[in-house]
């Protein structure tokens, strides 16, 4: 095994902690894989915003979903780790939460952020689709402006991880030309250059060949072993882990089962 692969497995430290080391080059990350149930609670979570805000009268349905939220909350509320600080270089803790790759595909796993998807992606340019739903409203039928900077800093970002050299955000200046409509398939570019101090990328998102808005983002260009720790907390074996305790399911929630 070459000593760059040997640098991507994990290995169990002293203290019985897996630890995961910092991709490099091409494909580059930094972080856990999410569990398969994370994203597949993510795209239901994202769905069911998207239905509750489109509601025209309550449902008492709804109560009962809030209900039972609540209840798997407080359980899985006791799997958490006392200190939801990551589990991140020196910082090893079994007491502290893994952290997640967050060098890509962020929206496939945290509905907070917008889910895209690439379809080329070379060293100094790459191409994609995106389309924002219900949940990232600001204006009627419009996206919100700070969301479209969160979809450009990940996108960009993620560009730089795919091609193996990325940076800290330095600067994200966006440019509003038209107003982005909600569940529409959107296109994406993006230009990349070098300079001196590190990457310049330009992004342009459209609608049927339309600009709608323009993003530049400066980012620092590092050393992956200097530009982010390079050791992280690997998911413990479950006999490690807490005991799951008990679910409390509301009265009418068990008589629906």
């Amino acid at each position: 095994m070459s000593s760059a692969a040997a640098d991507q497995q994990s290995v169990v430290v002293a203290d019985g902690e897996h630890t995961g080391y910092a991709r490099t080059g091409p494909g580059m990350g930094f972080g856990e894989v999410p569990l398969p149930q994370t994203v597949a609670a993510a795209a239901s979570i994202r769905r069911l915003t998207g239905i509750l805000l489109a509601l025209e009268q309550p449902d008492s349905i709804v109560d009962d979903l809030v209900a039972r939220i609540d209840a798997v909350s407080d359980r899985l509320t006791a799997l958490l780790p006392a200190d939801l600080g990551p589990r991140i270089g020196d910082h090893q803790s079994p007491d502290r939460r893994i952290y997640l790759d967050h060098s890509r595909d962020i929206g496939v796993y945290n509905p907070a952020f917008p889910e895209f998807a690439f379809t080329t992606s070379e060293p100094d340019r790459a191409t994609g689709t995106v389309i924002f739903p219900l949940n990232f409203e600001g204006p009627p039928g419009l996206v919100h402006g700070g969301f479209l900077s969160v979809f450009f800093d990940s996108v960009m970002q993620q560009h730089n991880c795919q091609e193996g050299l990325a940076g800290k955000t330095r600067s994200l200046n966006v440019r509003y030309r038209r107003p982005t409509p909600l569940l529409r398939q959107l296109d994406f570019d993006i230009t990349r250059t070098r300079h001196e101090r590190g990457l310049l990328s330009t992004g342009r998102l459209l609608l049927d060949g339309e600009v709608l808005v323009i993003a530049e983002m400066d980012a620092v260009a590092m050393d992956p072993d200097k530009l982010i720790t390079r050791t992280y907390g690997r998911r413990r074996p479950v006999a490690d882990s807490v005991g799951h305790p008990e679910l409390s399911i509301p009265r009418a929630l068990e008589e629906d089962r």
